[in-house]
């Protein structure tokens, strides 16, 4: 059969613009571009301004990941100056961005990826009574009644005689969905139920933020005072409040997210093989099992995987990380084939692209605006099974536990985890020991409340005459998409240089000089196996390019446009 070229552009249910590109042959995949479309820059924006202020920029390079945006900002800045923060204050770091990674996994399963695996016209044939009865057996979870089942039904029966509304435009009836109606019925009416829980979650930022999205927050700590006499402050009312949405979150995902994703994933047990992808993983150790903010800090040491090697884990070194332009639209006088490490790191947009609309980009020397990060030279994956499989790496035994039981359900092993289901079953497991985690920083926080530790901001490095006249920083933290850094210089109490190296940016990377694919691509094609039926419906590929839980506005940064400074160069 002769090779077909095929552009799925754009990429739908992810944030920001990706184009993926592919070579198929014989209903498989042989070739895969991964192109990020849209040129954003948010480093250029941040030269010369306050470094106190850089956090407040930083977050705006995404309305979805904005406040682990804020942390790694506030991180490199404190780790430039030299400022510790009150131990109050890195738990309310701590249960902020938390929560938002509870939210953004129970929102990405069921409103990004899961329509991928149930099919919503099926669940419209689904009994009622059968599907009350299949939930019940999965968990106690209130809304398993029929009538609950048989009123979703109602609601999206009603919406399909309009055209589907939501839900207009999917693959309905493709072959590869395999779910029953009623197990596509229960996930249909979870999905609706997970719109309203994280609306309800995610007031947690509001109380110790201001506000979501965008959350504020402070070199030096938090901008929320604790006073539990006090109606403006966190005082016992709000931490009331804070704890019923903890338990609510909890609930939630291990009587709904949890179950539901196990279940799924039983009818498709050859996704465990289908999407591998980058055998080098990289954590840098803060995700469900600290609080801590250094890189090397926590329960889970940063570490790297290497080579397809689960059972070593190796010591992380910020050296080792440089960024390649050699297939992204960037100019650097040191040339294409030089890795820059972030701290020497450029951002200097040079679009020699062909003019848009095009009909392809692969086969060009460039073809995306996003860097391609390297570690030692390797091309990484990071995420929730990077984290997952560094922590079983590292003997973590409440992590072993879950992922045996889960692994056990799936009749997969350990390698499963670098997969298309792996990745996806790797995001529910850690929101159940982060859901955990989240009660027990809460405790502790509640606990130093008590005892009259209420300190939130450390005063002593604010004011820029205290600082060094050079500094370099760097802030690390383990974002919902993965292993997430931002770089600062400060020349004169200005900034210099700023760089982000973000999770989407390793995942979604394209090749490097030596050719080397950027996981995306090696997902799809890296062993030449991965599936593709209908090019017309190519269910096969959202599958696994979901399975990222891509972010390009992440990956690519942000500009704004009409805001000057920044020149994109056309040859």
């Amino acid at each position: 059969m002769a090779k077909e070229r095929i552009v799925i552009d754009p990429i739908t249910r992810i944030e920001g613009h990706l184009r993926i590109e592919l070579e198929t042959d014989g209903g498989r995949i042989g070739n895969a571009w991964a192109c990020a479309t849209q040129f954003r820059g948010i480093e250029r924006v941040l030269q010369g301004r306050d470094p106190r202020d850089a956090w407040a920029f930083a977050q705006r390079i995404c309305g979805v990941c904005t406040g682990v945006h804020a942390i790694a900002s506030v991180r490199a800045v404190e780790d430039a100056i030299k400022c510790k923060i009150p131990p109050c204050a890195e738990l309310i770091r701590s249960l902020v961005s938390g929560m938002a990674t509870l939210q953004d996994h129970v929102m990405h399963f069921y409103h990004l990826h899961a329509l991928d695996w149930v099919d919503v016209m099926s669940a419209l044939k689904a009994d009622p009574a059968a599907t009350s009865r299949l939930a019940a057996s999965l968990s106690p979870w209130p809304n398993n009644s029929a009538t609950w089942y048989r009123e979703v039904q109602k609601r999206v029966t009603d919406s399909a005689a309009g055209g589907l509304g939501i839900f207009a435009g999917g693959y309905w009836g493709h072959p590869a969905y395999r779910l029953p109606p009623e197990a596509n019925l229960m996930a249909l009416a979870h999905y609706l139920e997970a719109l309203s829980w994280q609306r309800e979650i995610i007031r947690l930022h509001t109380i110790f933020a201001g506000k979501n999205p965008h959350p504020n927050y402070l070199v030096g700590g938090m901008a929320c005072a604790i006073n539990l006499d006090n109606q403006m402050a966190i005082n016992q009312v709000r931490l009331d409040e804070i704890a019923g949405m903890i338990d609510q979150a909890r609930r939630f995902v291990l009587e709904v997210y949890y179950p539901d994703v196990l279940a799924i994933a039983s009818f498709y047990p050859d996704y465990a093989a289908i999407g591998v992808s980058s055998p080098t993983l990289i954590a840098t150790g803060e995700s469900a099992y600290s609080c801590s903010g250094a890189p090397a800090g926590g329960v889970i040491p940063a570490g790297v995987l290497l080579d397809g090697n689960y059972g070593t884990a190796h010591p992380f070194e910020h050296k080792r990380i440089a960024e390649f332009v050699s297939s992204a639209w960037y100019s650097q006088p040191e040339g294409d084939r030089q890795g820059l490490h972030p701290w020497q790191g450029r951002t200097e947009p040079h679009y020699t692209g062909p003019k848009p609309p095009f009909k392809e980009l692969a086969g060009q020397p460039k073809y995306t605006w996003c860097k391609a990060p390297r570690y030692d030279g390797r091309a990484v994956q990071v995420g929730p099974n990077a984290r997952i499989l560094l922590a079983l790496a590292q003997g973590h035994a409440e992590t072993a536990q879950l992922a045996g039981e889960g692994l056990g359900k799936l009749k997969a092993g350990v390698e499963a985890l670098n997969s298309t289901l792996g990745r996806t079953y790797c995001r529910a497991l850690e929101s159940v020991l982060l859901a955990r985690r989240m009660d027990q920083w809460f405790t502790q926080l509640n606990e130093r409340i008590r005892s009259g530790d209420v300190a939130t901001f450390n005063p002593e490095l604010w004011e820029p005459e205290s600082w060094p006249n050079q500094a370099q920083g760097m802030g690390f933290m383990e974002a919902a998409r993965g292993t997430l850094s931002h770089w600062v210089e400060i020349d004169n109490r200005r900034i210099s240089r700023y760089q982000a190296v973000v999770p989407s940016t390793w995942n979604s990377s394209g090749r490097d000089p030596g050719g080397q694919m950027g996981p995306f691509e090696q997902a799809l094609a890296g062993d030449g196996k991965h599936p593709l039926a209908d090019p017309k419906r190519p269910i096969e590929v959202l599958r696994t390019i979901h399975s990222f839980d891509p972010c390009e506005s992440c990956a690519v940064h942000l500009l704004v446009p009409g805001g000057g400074g920044v020149e994109v160069k056309v040859q």
